[in-house]
């Protein structure tokens, strides 16, 4: 199946059939990816009494709880509510679902004990290209990503300024394969998703960011058609499943 879009002025075809899944599975144990301190996904059948939900022990279903954080276990989702008092939930916030990306790799900049992406490096691979989302992969982009520990190990994080930039050529929608886009201790400044929603101003609660994401090297930087598919839970943030679709100019 192919579907026709207008971008720029300019008319393009994607083929539905070969989509290019960017997300990370969650996965129990500790073979999945994990941060913020957090246990490893657990995934278990429900036991009621002499009654266990397994096939394999027995019964006629699988019938499994699952327990993980959307923050810490896998590709998630998340709008302003992760930093606000009020309750604001990702499901009510995100509201259309196809967008036009950039997908970008940077190497972060070591500033200090710090890898860091910085404006310079963004201002070099985005301009005001209409698009609403942006992907960046970071290198190096070792597959080791999927399944990557980073609780207590400084991974790389966007500087403020950074964020401004992409605020002022109209991004909404920021997809990255880090844990945040801030620095992992900050003592609470969270300054890149503060600046991003435009905390202390008018919010801007239809904008998301997106963590923890995987883009493999078969994937060019370019621009693509986004499908970002987030599961309906009523939370700042939700387990999500970004999908990418080659522009063929026609």
């Amino acid at each position: 199946m192919k579907a026709k879009l207008t971008f720029n002025s300019k008319n393009f075809e994607i083929d539905l059939s070969k989509p290019l899944d960017i997300s990370i599975p969650l996965r129990e144990g500790t073979q999945n990816v994990n941060a913020w301190y957090a246990p490893p996904v657990k995934i278990e059948p429900v036991v009621m009494g002499d009654w266990v939900g397994s096939v394999e022990a027995g019964n006629s279903v699988n019938f499994r709880n699952v327990f993980f954080n959307p923050h810490a276990n896998g590709t998630h989702t998340e709008c302003v509510g992760h930093i606000s008092k009020k309750v604001f939930s990702v499901n009510k916030g995100l509201l259309q679902f196809h967008f036009f990306a950039k997908l970008v790799t940077i190497s972060p900049q070591l500033i200090g004990e710090d890898f860091v992406i910085t404006k310079t490096q963004i201002e070099k691979v985005i301009s005001n290209e209409n698009c609403t989302a942006i992907i960046i992969r970071t290198l190096p982009n070792q597959k080791q990503k999927i399944n990557k520990h980073y609780s207590n190990t400084n991974p790389p994080f966007i500087e403020k300024e950074a964020i401004t930039y992409l605020n002022s050529i109209g991004i909404e929608h920021l997809l990255i394969d880090l844990p945040s886009v801030d620095k992992e201790k900050d003592n609470g400044k969270l300054e890149a998703h503060k600046e991003f929603w435009n905390f202390n101003g008018a919010v801007e609660h239809h904008k998301t960011i997106t963590e923890m994401i995987y883009v493999p090297d078969t994937i060019n930087d370019g621009i693509y058609f986004l499908n970002l598919m987030i599961a309906p839970f009523e939370n700042d943030a939700s387990p999500s499943k970004p999908i990418l679709y080659r522009l063929m100019e026609i």
